[in-house]
């Protein structure tokens, strides 16, 4: 398993961050990052930021899934690999 996430910024079309590890990159949707309680809520970059560094495990993981060909567990199942290494 990885051992580092290092955000790369935001795809504003696909309403995303870029992420990269060990394994690849991928898409992580904002919806993954979004306060339940306020619907239509957009994280702020901090907020962001903030999220990946508290899911950096799960994370890590889903992108190891991704580049092995496998589907990684809900919710990060809705990730995007963008390449694997």
């Amino acid at each position: 398993m990885s051992a580092h996430v290092e955000v790369k910024g935001r795809d504003v079309a696909r309403e995303a961050y870029r992420i990269e590890t060990d394994a690849g990159r991928a898409f992580v949707p904002e919806c993954l990052m979004t306060n339940a309680l306020r619907p239509g809520y957009k994280p702020t970059h901090q907020d962001a930021y903030e999220c990946i560094a508290a899911h950096r495990q799960a994370l890590i993981l889903a992108v190891d899934c991704l580049a092995a060909g496998a589907a990684p567990r809900p919710p990060y199942d809705i990730m995007t690999l963008i390449e694997a290494r």
